[in-house]
């Protein structure tokens, strides 16, 4: 099959029926590499001609789809569909979705580096957080002017606005950049969720490496939203009794909001209360009260139990680490990093602190640790106005922003590796408008500290274990 390519994407159209068996007739890697060899952006294959398909159709142009991406670093992935298909895509590839989706060709052009028309009004919605801002950021850099719609009202109310953009974006996802985990993060704290009979099937449920690592970033609140919860034998209660315990050693929380104790033994309650648990009926009853959340650690950090060593590996993957936040806050800038300088010490910050924000994010898998990234104040204050599409001096949007530009950082970053046969999962990011809380976290661990500089503006990130 041959591909039709404008605009610096290629595009296949498949006919018909899409399953395990058919595929291999209509497309081959040999198909896609001579497209490639035209100099390409993307790679795509249209759904529009497309009656019916499944998940073993469409696996194996996922396949195909890796073996190029890893060779040649463009985006491959799929177009040209209505809602129910995209969301039979999403359902299919739920927790794994290394591709692209787009829902027209013409939304597609948009993140195309070849696509000549630009200055087009973009409005922007995904249910995905980090996909509206991911999106926000790469139109931006292609010269685009993004209007992110923050909810479905939000983005249903500027759709009726006749006149004012000229591509409205949704159903569509950036695979290079997504980042899905069993976990959301709520004014620095980690809320979980759970439902059902809790028994000891929650050991195996839990994923205790994200947790901990979360715990290394920085994260002391911890909230579990039970609302959906029916009860809990004695061995959920084991479990989450000594979560409470290892959590204690580094001064963290752990509430569970919403549970109720009809169908479970009162005393069970009493037992996680010792362990140091704590109980809310609402989650504004947490989230709604700025002292509790500072009382409970929300606003800071003791220095982690971890006293591990940066090693080789981790140093030899330090280009992917620089290149990933490159990337990003050149978009932002619109200005080209100079390294300053790049040494193995403790992390040491010199300029004024009052004018500085800082993320931390987790990352663990093959390789392991954590990295600090340390922000002017105004280059964070860029971020959110770019993401939320207006200005804005509101302190905790900014740092909500920010949380979403280290995700983006941590998403480019495992894509890179990926293309190294290097596999991580990455924490969500933890923020600190102290810059003497975060260096509490990394205390007197040594790492890898790379100073760079763009126009006037200094930044610093620090990797470490």
């Amino acid at each position: 099959m041959r591909a039709a390519v404008k605009n610096g994407i290629g595009v296949f159209y498949p006919q018909g029926f899409l399953d395990g068996n058919s595929v291999a007739s209509l497309l081959s890697v040999d198909d896609i590499e001579a497209t490639v060899k035209l100099n390409v952006d993307m790679v795509l294959v249209s759904l529009k001609r497309v009656i019916f398909f499944n998940r073993n159709g469409l696996d194996q142009f996922v396949k195909m789809f890796m073996k190029v991406r890893q060779a040649k670093h463009i985006v491959v992935g799929f177009c040209d569909y209505d809602t129910k298909k995209y969301n039979a895509i999403k359902k299919f590839y739920e927790k794994e979705m290394v591709f692209s989706l787009f829902k027209t060709v013409e939304i597609a052009e948009l993140f195309s580096n070849s696509f000549k028309n630009k200055n087009r009004n973009v409005l922007i919605y995904s249910d995905d957080k980090s996909q509206r801002s991911a999106m926000a950021i790469e139109l931006h850099d292609r010269g685009h002017n993004p209007i992110v719609a923050q909810s479905l009202k939000d983005f249903e109310e500027k759709k009726k606005q006749t006149g004012s953009f000229d591509v409205v974006i949704e159903d569509s996802y950036l695979g290079d950049m997504g980042n899905q985990v069993a976990a959301r993060v709520t004014s620095n704290a980690v809320i979980y969720t759970i439902n059902g009979f809790l028994d000891n099937d929650i050991a195996m449920k839990f994923n205790i490496e994200y947790h901990n690592n979360s715990l290394n970033v920085g994260f002391r609140l911890f909230i579990f939203d039970a609302f959906k919860v029916v009860s809990l034998n004695v061995h959920a209660l084991n479990f989450f009794t000594k979560l409470a315990s290892a959590a204690a050693e580094y001064n963290a929380t752990i509430c569970f909001v919403g549970l109720s104790f009809e169908k479970t033994p009162q005393h069970f309650k009493e037992e996680m209360e010792d362990a140091g648990i704590m109980f809310f009926e609402k989650m504004e009853d947490i989230l709604g009260n700025k002292e509790l959340l500072a009382d409970l650690g929300a606003a800071n950090a003791v220095a982690a139990k971890n006293k591990r060593v940066i090693n080789k590996q981790m140093v030899a993957k330090l280009p992917q680490f620089v290149d990933a936040i490159v990337q990003t806050l050149e978009m932002m800038t619109n200005a080209k990093a100079v390294k300053e300088n790049a040494i193995v010490e403790k992390m040491t910050i010199t300029q004024k602190q009052n004018d500085l924000l800082a993320s931390s994010i987790g990352f663990y898998g093959d390789i392991d640790g954590m990295s600090v990234l340390v922000f002017p104040r105004n280059i964070a204050k860029k971020a959110c106005e770019l993401l939320i599409g207006e200005e804005t001096d509101d302190e905790e949007l900014i740092l909500d922003s920010l949380g979403e530009l280290v995700n983006i950082v941590g998403g480019k970053l495992k894509t890179l590796l990926s293309d190294e046969k290097v596999s991580i999962n990455i924490t969500l990011p933890r923020t600190y408008n102290d810059i003497e809380d975060v260096l509490e976290v990394v205390g007197e661990r040594k790492g890898v500290q790379v100073d760079l500089k763009f126009d006037n503006d200094h930044f610093t990130f620090f990797l470490t274990r």
